[in-house]
């Protein structure tokens, strides 16, 4: 089992390391997805994430996740092959929250070393994120 904070980690390299974890039979558990951080020109970040809610139609589809935990496992969800029964066993053994839950805080989180993010500007968290795209319940 390993336990991830995912405080300050970078959103695609964080995904691939998990992906990769839980393809080799590992169960992960990530917390604090709510900073999860993109990098990138702030505008263009907020742009692709409005263009992906509008493709589709409510009834049909494709529905994107509003929250930052979901955001992030439909991410990993992305990198996993989710269409073969190995892959969904895979995608299974992942959990992710936007905060520490009380369940966990006396775990010892691991912090991944190549999805640091070592910028001080030009990125954009995925709590942010969640707030422009209205997502309301804040914990």
């Amino acid at each position: 089992m390993i336990y991830i904070n995912a405080e300050n980690h970078i959103y695609g390299r964080l995904s691939a390391y998990v992906a990769k974890q839980l393809l080799q039979g590992e169960e992960v558990t990530i917390v604090n997805a709510s900073k999860v951080v993109i990098t990138g020109k702030r505008s263009y970040i907020l742009d692709k994430f409005n263009h992906r809610r509008d493709i589709g139609s409510v009834r049909k589809g494709p529905y994107y996740p509003k929250t930052p935990d979901a955001i992030l496992r439909r991410a990993i969800r992305g990198m996993l092959p989710v269409k073969t029964s190995h892959g969904l066993e895979a995608f299974k053994r992942c959990t992710v929250y936007s905060n520490i839950p009380k369940s966990l805080q006396n775990n010892d989180f691991i912090k991944v070393d190549r999805a640091i993010n070592i910028n001080a500007t030009g990125f954009i968290t995925l709590g942010e994120i969640s707030k422009i795209l209205g997502e309301v319940n804040e914990q």
